[in-house]
């Protein structure tokens, strides 16, 4: 994870864009706080994180289109502090997800039909593969990254 470019600051974490994403809005929330627990945290910095969490939330669906935002703590990997990804869903993204055959596999884990036809852990893994992995990730609907970053550190000041 690397920490530029910053999209927003507060005292205790740093927002910035994914830097190995293609997809526009994917954000990290990263703790300024050298520690990978929650408990070792201050109160203030703990009372700052839903009130980010929200703001970021918001401002990738209404001023950037999502209809969706997952937001999942995942890192275990040694030398980054707790953070967490900050993920939209823009409708064009779950159609690119149904046009790659590679990922109706993902149907055949599951004992019967699910709740909805696809879910987060699904779409969360196609970003990753597409948008974040792949040397040459899907094409983009929209605004580039760097024109989301100037909407996004407007909208969150």
């Amino acid at each position: 994870m690397c920490r530029s470019p910053i999209v927003f600051e507060t005292d205790g974490w740093l927002v910035n864009h994914r830097m190995n994403s293609a997809l526009p809005g994917y954000l990290m929330i990263s703790s300024k706080t050298d520690t990978n627990d929650l408990s070792d945290l201050s109160e203030a910095a703990l009372k700052e994180l839903g009130p980010l969490l929200a703001t970021a939330q918001d401002v990738l669906k209404r001023k950037l289109g999502a209809q969706r935002v997952y937001i999942g703590r995942y890192g275990h990997s040694p030398g980054y502090p707790i953070h967490f990804h900050v993920i939209p869903i823009y409708e064009w993204v779950e159609e690119l997800f149904w046009k790659d055959s590679r990922y109706r596999i993902l149907q055949s884990f599951a004992d019967g039909p699910g709740e909805t036809p696809t879910d987060g852990a699904e779409l969360t893994l196609f970003v990753w593969r597409e948008f974040c992995e792949r040397a040459e990730p899907p094409p983009v609907q929209g605004r580039s990254v760097s024109e989301t970053i100037e909407i996004l550190r407007r909208a969150m000041r």
